[in-house]
Order: structure tokens, then C-alpha cells, then sequence
């Protein structure tokens, strides 16, 4: 099943879009943060490109205009970001809404449609691994 992930303003201007796919139709909130991180840390491991788009800030990452901007071919740890990233999402650090309905936690079951939307929307600066 192919999803469409928004990153949104608390406005709701959308900021950036990805999309996952996930093996089943029904999974959890901590699934699909994890497959998110996972793939965006995947994605910038494969090409290390100058800049790093994702949901968690890079430990020893400079916050630009553009990204976040890491040391010339240095790796993200793909499980620190994870690890990160589901701490915040229990300190709300960003909410997570499925079909316009915040998730409320980790083991919160969504079955995904065709057309589900699932955005992000981060409140504060994120800094992990």
C-alpha cells in the first residue's frame, strides 16, 4: 500500500511530501514514523547529498535554509533517528495526524486506504542521531 506523508505547518501550508509503502494495510503510528525515518535516512545514505530533509535533525547537523547540512559524507544512524523521533512523538514534540484524527500513541492501530493522508506537523526543532 503506497502513502502520501505531508509535512505541514500548524497553519496547515504543506512544506514537503514522500511517500511510503507499507507491506499491510493495517499498521501502527510507531510503524509509520519508523518506515518514514528509516526511509529518509536511507534515501540520504544512498546519495549523501549536501543537505538532509527529514523529520529529526542530525546530531552535529547545522539547521539551514535548505536542510540540515552535515559533514561531508558522514552517515546518519538511521536507528538513533528513530529512536529519536518516537521519543518526540511522546513529548509532542510533533503531532501526527491520520485522515485529520491526531494519533494519540505509539501502539495506535490505522488502517491505511488509497486515499488516506497522514501528516506531520512538527513543533519544535528535533535533534537526534
Amino acid at each position: 500500500m503506497l502513502v502520501t506523508i505531508k509535512d505541514e505547518t500548524f497553519a496547515g501550508k504543506i512544506l514537503r511530501e514522500l511517500n511510503l509503502e507499507f507491506q499491510t494495510e493495517s499498521v501502527t503510528i510507531r510503524e509509520i514514523i519508523t518506515n518514514r525515518v528509516l526511509q529518509e535516512v536511507d534515501n540520504y545514505n544512498n546519495k549523501l547529498p549536501e543537505y538532509f530533509n527529514g523529520l529529526i535533525e542530525p546530531s552535529d547537523a547545522e539547521k539551514t535554509l535548505n536542510g540540515y547540512k552535515l559533514k561531508p559524507k558522514k552517515l546518519i544512524d538511521g536507528e538513533k533517528q528513530v529512536y529519536t523521533a518516537l521519543d518526540a512523538f511522546q513529548k509532542n514534540g510533533f503531532f501526527l495526524l491520520v485522515d485529520d484524527s491526531q494519533a494519540e500513541s505509539l501502539e495506535q492501530m490505522v488502517h491505511l486506504r488509497f486515499d488516506t493522508t497522514i501528516s506531520f506537523v512538527k513543533l519544535t526543532p528535533l535533534v537526534g542521531g
